[in-house]
């Protein structure tokens, strides 16, 4: 598939797909007219590269991991750093859960209706 093709599949920017290209995080190949190509595995690489960024990891942290998920094999260094990178996202989640906490306090002690703070 052409890149604007897998852009439309994974939601992803045509920039952002080449980006990752850049990084070392996603591989395509040239047809005769230069076109990018991606083979259909390519969708769920994009979907776990969009994971990744999404918990907080950097480019060269996933550029670093693919390898040890595209061959199903680890080391002990890959294993830490994944560890390390999961108690970094649980430490971010339980910071996420007091602060949605706190807006639920906030919510509760201000729902008595008061017309000088309707906004709409």
């Amino acid at each position: 598939m052409r890149i604007g093709d897998l852009a439309t599949r994974t939601q992803v920017s045509v920039r952002a797909l080449r980006y990752y290209e850049e990084q070392g995080l996603l591989v395509s190949t040239r047809s005769e007219s230069g076109q990018r190509k991606y083979g259909d595995s390519a969708v769920n690489r994009v979907r776990l590269i969009q994971q990744l960024y999404g918990a907080g990891l950097s480019s060269k942290t996933i550029a670093d991991l693919l390898p040890c998920v595209d061959a199903g094999v680890s080391t002990p260094e890959s294993r830490e750093r994944l560890a390390v990178e999961r108690d970094r996202i649980n430490t971010r989640i339980a910071e996420l859960v007091i602060a949605r906490n706190k807006l639920d306090d906030i919510i509760d002690a201000t729902s008595r209706p008061n017309p000088e703070c309707d906004y709409v």
